[in-house]
């Protein structure tokens, strides 16, 4: 059980991490609309009018990605015979995901897109990689 638990940490963690860095990175390939603070969840709600299409790419990566490291992550750590360690770390990522487009008015296209796809399918596709893998 103790491993369970320090399995699902380091897949949140880690997938975190990913989550942060391609979303920092993402903003060096794509700016924000002008004016806008990235840093201040106000500003980009108050500019969301102002966001197209493009600027959504790298958020919808970090969130796939991020849970698709912390899956792999959890499920390589885990004794890879059950999985429920890399479902509960995309399911983390996914009340993030929810709480987010609580929180912020993004386009409804962006939100169904990122919360059917990001999540629970890419823990699904990091354990298949690895089962595939080791067949």
């Amino acid at each position: 059980m103790l491993r369970l638990i320090v399995t699902i940490i380091a897949g949140i963690v880690i997938g975190s991490f990913i989550n942060m860095a391609i979303i920092t990175v993402g903003s060096q390939f794509i700016a924000a609309p002008a004016g806008v603070d990235v840093k201040d969840v106000d500003s980009i709600a108050n500019a969301m009018h102002l966001y197209q299409p493009k600027h959504f790419l790298f958020p919808f990566l970090a969130h796939a990605l991020g849970t698709f490291t912390g899956a792999f992550i959890a499920f390589r750590l885990s004794n890879r015979a059950t999985v429920i360690a890399p479902l509960v770390v995309a399911s983390f990522f996914l009340f993030g995901g929810i709480a987010m487009s609580l929180m912020l008015p993004a386009p409804m296209w962006f939100i169904a897109v990122d919360l059917i796809f990001a999540y629970l399918p890419m823990a699904w596709l990091a354990i298949a990689c690895q089962k595939s893998a080791n067949s």
